[in-house]
C-alpha cells in the first residue's frame, strides 16, 4: 500500500543530523509516510547510517552530483510515492505526532500547500536555541517566518513544508535559486491555489551552530529578498526592508555619539527590550543574553546582504547573475 505522504530531505555532509531526524521518525505515532533521503554530492555520505533504519522505516535513500538542495527536492518527487509531499530540512528534529497532526489539520482545512512553525528543543545547546529566539521573535522580523505575530502574509518555509501531487503537476517543482521556497509559494498561490499555516504540525530545528555559518545563512537571505523583488516586483513589503534600516539608523547612532552621546539610546533601549524579551521567551538569563548576539548578527547580516543586492542589482543596474546564485548555493 502506498503511503500518503512523501518526506522528502535534501542531504549535504550532515550524517549526525539525518541520524537524529531518523531516530525521530522511528517513533512517530502514524506511520503512512516514506522518507527519501537526496544526497547531494556529500563527501561525507550518510549511506551508512540511513541504512541502519532501513528495516525501521520505509526509507529510500539516493546519491546524486552535487547541484543545489532545490534540484536535490525535485529528484526526490519524481522518485516519491505518496500523493503529498512535504519537505523538512536535514538538520530538523519531528514530534512523535508530526505526521498525526498533519492529518487532523488537512482532514479538518484541507489545503493544497501548508507550512509550519519550528522551535526549539531541550537537546538544542545555548546557541542553538538563542539562534532559535532571534530567528522566531517579532522584534526581529522572526514573526514572520509562522510565529504568532504576523508581519506578512504566511509565507511555508522548506525546513517545514508540503504540497499535494496536484501542485506539482500544474506549478513543477523548486527552481535553484535564492529563496526558492519563497518563489514556490509565490508561484503556488498565483496557479490558484490556497496556503495554509498547521500552527500545531512544527518542527525542533537545530539551524546553523556556528556563528560565521550563521552570519552568511542571513546575508544570502537579505540578497535574495532582492533577487524576488527583481522576479516578482509587488513582493517587497515593509517589512522586508527593516533590518537594512536597523543597519542604517544603527550606524547613524553610532556615528553621533561622537557629538551627542544620548544617541545611541534608542539603539540601546531595542537591544535592552530584545535581552528581556529573550529571558522571558527562552527562561533562560544565559540564552537571552546569547540571544542578542544572535539578534544583530540576524538584523546586520540580513540588512547588509539587503543593501549590497539593491545597490548591485537595482541602482546599478547589473540584475540577477544566475549563474552566481546556482553556485553560491552548491554545497550547502
Amino acid at each position: 500500500m502506498k503511503p500518503y505522504f512523501s518526506i522528502i530531505v535534501p542531504v549535504y555532509n550532515r550524517i549526525d543530523e539525518v541520524i537524529d531526524l531518523l531516530e525521530s521518525l522511528t517513533f512517530q505515532t502514524d506511520n503512512d509516510f516514506e522518507i527519501i533521503l537526496v544526497e547531494d554530492g556529500s563527501t561525507e555520505p550518510c549511506k551508512e547510517a540511513a541504512e541502519k533504519y532501513a528495516g525501521k522505516l520505509n526509507l529510500q535513500y539516493h546519491y546524486k552530483s552535487n547541484e543545489g538542495r532545490s534540484i536535490a527536492r525535485n529528484y526526490g518527487i519524481l522518485r516519491a510515492n505518496g500523493e503529498y509531499f512535504v519537505f523538512v530540512d536535514s538538520d530538523c528534529v519531528l514530534p512523535a505526532d508530526y505526521i498525526a497532526q498533519l492529518k487532523i489539520a488537512l482532514k479538518e482545512n484541507y489545503s493544497d500547500c501548508f507550512g509550519g512553525p519550528d522551535a526549539a528543543n531541550d537537546s538544542f545547546t545555548d546557541i542553538q536555541k538563542a539562534i532559535n529566539y532571534s530567528m522566531t521573535s517579532f522584534l526581529t522580523t522572526g514573526g514572520i517566518r509562522g510565529g504568532k505575530v504576523q508581519l506578512e502574509k504566511f509565507v511555508p518555509r522548506t525546513f517545514n513544508m508540503g504540497f499535494s501531487r496536484e501542485v506539482y503537476n500544474k506549478v513543477g517543482g523548486f527552481r535553484e535559486m535564492f529563496s526558492e521556497d519563497i518563489d514556490m509559494s509565490t508561484r503556488i498561490r498565483l496557479a490558484g491555489f490556497g496556503i495554509k499555516l498547521f500552527r500545531d504540525v512544527k518542527v525542533f530545528h537545530k539551524r546553523r551552530v556556528d556563528l560565521k555559518k550563521f552570519w552568511r545563512q542571513v546575508h544570502v537571505f537579505g540578497m535574495s529578498r532582492i533577487t524576488l523583488k527583481l522576479i516578482y516586483p509587488d513582493s517587497m513589503k515593509l517589512v522586508h526592508t527593516l533590518p537594512a534600516l536597523f543597519v542604517v539608523f544603527s550606524a547613524l547612532m553610532i556615528l553621533g555619539m561622537i557629538w551627542r552621546w544620548w544617541t545611541i539610546l534608542p539603539l540601546a533601549f531595542y537591544l535592552l527590550c530584545v535581552w528581556l524579551v529573550g529571558i522571558v521567551c527562552t527562561k533562560s538569563f544565559k540564552i537571552g543574553s546569547i540571544g542578542v548576539v544572535t539578534s544583530i548578527i540576524q538584523l546586520v547580516g540580513y540588512g547588509t546582504g539587503f543593501i549590497k543586492s539593491y545597490v548591485w542589482k537595482i541602482l546599478l543596474g547589473h540584475g540577477r547573475d544566475e549563474a552566481q546564485e546556482i553556485e553560491m548555493r552548491r554545497g550547502k
